[in-house]
């Protein structure tokens, strides 16, 4: 059974911002999703605002509105914004207190580790509840530096990167495993943020959390363990930022640790300026894929696009338009699923299509 669980995203869900809440929405396998606290939203249904297809799941005004209309009272308080900085603000404390008062366990995505707030846990211990900072990394003398193991490796390692921060990178990631999946092959998917671990997956590493000499050695010891532990048919790794991105490293070590052997590509083609950096531009998808093919051992096979801001006609242009000029197969994954990303794989990895077979047939 999964464990029900309230978001708070106040005012920022369905925004960049709101991402950990609006992945949660989209899916979890860890949660059982009861409502979203945004009192800006109250009176809509969390799926059609952010995807226009109702899944049951409320908004409310406030922590007490929530306890008030649900006939049971969560389990689970998950702290659904991500803001660049990572911190929590002032007003939210006592809305984090609250829930502890409440006997609500809570999962905290922020570089901030509640688990350090002495006022935060004498109450957990008060209120008999656990406090989990999904970010706080392990110790360094638990940490892992590059191996080289992961050279040996022969399974097919995709990477979602993108061309900035919050643009769908795992989105599709997930998108892209569930489909392999009920396509009959076995999928090791590693996340690489803290959205994706909540979400539920089996491996991964906040890796915006770990110190930069041991980013490559953590991104290759949560593949090493997917190979080993489950011997997959393909590997995907989530992105984060991106490689041309002045302020975040992560994509670097996310593409030197694992070892991509092939990269799909996450753009939002209306956004015009960095998402948390307005005084910088967007890189183009063109300069994206080159830097990345000039950085790595890996290329780029296919493009994914973010529809934020576009029309149905707009995305049809651009795709068509894309794969003109890049020659690359080009999708957007939440409008029209996989089928296209999953071609592009087959071709690239006739092996994938076999065992797909042999799945179904046994």
């Amino acid at each position: 059974m999964k464990e029900t669980a309230l978001i708070y995203c106040e005012g920022k869900f369905g925004t960049m911002d709101g991402k950990t809440a609006n992945g949660l929405i989209r899916s979890s396998r860890n949660y059982e999703i009861v409502g979203v606290i945004d009192s800006t939203k109250v009176g809509l249904d969390t799926g059609i605002y952010l995807e226009g297809v109702k899944n049951g799941i409320p908004f409310f005004s406030s922590l007490e509105s929530a306890f008030d209309y649900l006939p049971k009272m969560p389990s689970q308080f998950i702290y659904g914004i991500a803001p660049s900085e990572g911190l929590l603000k002032n007003d939210e404390r006592d809305i984090v207190l609250k829930a502890i008062e409440h006997g609500l366990n809570i999962i905290n995505p922020l570089h901030e580790f509640f688990t350090d707030d002495e006022e935060f846990m004498a109450n957990s211990l008060r209120y008999g509840v656990k406090i989990t900072d999904v970010r706080k990394p392990p110790e360094k003398k638990d940490m892992h530096l590059f191996s080289g193991r992961i050279l040996n490796i022969q399974t097919p390692i995709v990477a979602v990167l993108g061309t900035d921060s919050a643009v769908g990178k795992r989105t599709t990631s997930v998108l892209l495993e569930d489909a392999l999946l009920k396509m009959g092959l076995n999928v090791a998917f590693v996340a690489t943020g803290q959205t994706g671990l909540i979400q539920g997956a089996k491996y991964g590493v906040a890796i915006d959390a770990i110190p930069s000499q041991f980013m490559t050695g953590e991104i290759e010891n949560q593949v090493m363990k997917a190979y080993e532990n489950d011997n997959p048919d393909i590997i995907i790794v989530e992105g984060q930022g991106a490689l041309s991105h002045p302020a975040y490293i992560s994509s670097c070590g996310i593409i030197r640790g694992s070892r991509p052997g092939s990269v799909i590509v996450q753009h939002p083609p209306k956004r015009k300026n960095l998402g948390d950096f307005d005084y910088m531009k967007m890189p183009t998808i063109e300069s994206e894929i080159e830097l990345i093919e000039d950085f790595s051992v890996a290329e780029v096979i296919a493009v994914t696009i973010n529809h934020e801001d576009m029309s149905d006609n707009e995305i049809n242009n651009t795709i068509t338009e894309y794969e003109q000029q890049l020659k690359l197969p080009t999708t957007d994954v939440l409008k029209f699923g996989c089928d296209k990303l999953i071609t592009t794989l087959f071709k690239k990895y006739p092996e994938l299509k076999n065992k797909q077979i042999k799945a179904f047939v046994n």
